[in-house]
């Protein structure tokens, strides 16, 4: 982008991406882009959407214009006329396996964009999930002189066809043909090659928190400092209590008073975790450690996971110690069982979770020594591969907090008493 924004090429950069997704590119571009740029993530009701964008044309200052979007949301009436109304000079898909199926809305109004650019690139780790067929809708996106625009033309000409009236694809031929087309416009690098990969990669995926959500969570901040401003002495407990409410809302769920029933409010997250189970278990074949702080959590996730039918082992404070053993070893040992869903006070100490090499946090508690304790868990003696560990966090809120803390290795509560307005 900023090479050809140098040159002079483009002006205007459409990025898609993943909901989950949006909210990392403009702390990429600040981390990155050396060149001048003004990147605005469309999220949110439709209205604010489309005000964002028109924000972009009106920057009054020479720079590079990048408006970011979920895929769910080009196609949507108003949103897609305005995107093309908009013109943009490049178009980027960010794990463009989201595209694969030719006749989805996302993917038609994909390639109606990308038709009006000048530039397309598509960037994803699993191009091919299941079936070579799956590259030719991301390639009618990115030069539709690859393999046509026609996919019944491309099915004939790659698939093997049988089944039931001879619908179904029972296998491939010319392969090593459509490979050549394939690489013919694509740059693939494996985790072997790329010789200055860390042992462990932390990534962040950002969720916004916005409208009523947004309101609910400022009140209940603002009243819990009002409590502890005018309720006495402050102790580490009656804090991190407070804490602890502000971080069960981020989670998805606030609970009025103990013994209720806690109600969902906020869905911010356990969308997020959809968006990282499909590109990673579904798509990409993958296995995955998730671990979360709140049994509440514990079961939203477990539904998420049945819902998609992907079988899962979990452990948590009910769970009797003499059943944890077999448990993780049916996740070490058993190709099925894709997931492994845990406390992270329950099990993030003293197991081997190594059949998986990526670990997402849905939440972590606050002490640094658990929370370095549960690293561990996939990156020992017998793993394999680099890991990589992705924090689920809700933009300006305690999430972000925790996490510095943990960053500059602080024990939350030996720390708290002192700061505790900081938090607030």
């Amino acid at each position: 982008m900023g090479a050809a924004y140098q040159m002079g090429a483009i002006k205007k950069v459409l990025i898609v991406a993943p909901t989950s997704v949006c909210s990392v590119w403009p702390k990429e571009f600040d981390e990155y882009a050396d060149f001048k740029y003004n990147v605005a993530v469309l999220l949110g009701e439709k209205q604010k959407r489309l005000a964002t964008l028109r924000s972009l044309d009106a920057f009054p200052f020479k720079a590079l214009r990048v408006a970011v979007i979920n895929y769910e949301s080009t196609w949507r009436e108003g949103l897609y006329e305005a995107l093309q109304e908009w013109a943009p000079d490049m178009v980027i898909a960010d794990e463009s396996q989201r595209i694969k199926e030719p006749s989805a809305k996302q993917s038609k109004a994909l390639h109606r964009l990308g038709d009006i650019a000048k530039y397309k690139l598509i960037l994803s780790g699993t191009p091919i999930q299941n079936n070579a067929i799956d590259l030719f809708s991301q390639y009618r996106f990115l030069d539709p002189t690859v393999f046509g625009t026609n996919f019944y033309a491309f099915r004939s000409r790659y698939a093997i066809m049988g089944g039931f009236d001879r619908r179904q694809i029972v296998g491939y031929k010319d392969l090593d043909k459509l490979i050549q087309k394939e690489h013919s416009i694509a740059y693939r690098v494996t985790k072997d090659e790329a010789l200055d990969l860390p042992e462990q990669t932390f990534l962040n995926r950002y969720i916004p928190l916005e409208g009523a959500a947004k309101n609910l969570y400022d009140r209940i901040k603002r009243d819990s400092f009002a409590e502890l401003e005018n309720g006495g002495q402050i102790t580490a407990p009656t804090v991190l209590t407070k804490l602890l409410r502000l971080q069960q809302f981020t989670g998805g769920f606030i609970q009025a008073d103990e013994g209720t029933r806690p109600e969902l409010v906020f869905k911010g997250k356990i969308d997020a975790l959809g968006d990282i189970l499909d590109d990673y278990v579904i798509d990409a074949g993958k296995k995955l450690v998730i671990f979360c702080r709140f049994r509440p959590e514990i079961d939203l996730i477990g539904e998420a996971l049945k819902k998609r039918r992907i079988k899962y082992a979990a452990i948590f404070g009910d769970i009797k110690i003499e059943d944890r053993g077999p448990i993780v070893a049916d996740f070490q040992s058993n190709p099925e069982t894709k997931v492994f869903l845990a406390q992270i006070d329950t099990a993030g100490l003293g197991i081997t979770l190594t059949a998986a090499d990526t670990c997402v946090y849905y939440s972590v508690n606050f002490n640094y020594a658990a929370y370095s304790q549960s690293l561990a868990r996939i990156h020992r003696i017998g793993q394999r591969n680099a890991c990589t560990y992705i924090h689920l966090v809700v933009e300006k809120s305690i999430d972000e907090t925790v996490l510095k803390a943990l960053a500059r290795k602080e024990d939350l509560a030996k720390t708290v008493v002192d700061d505790w307005r900081q938090y607030f």
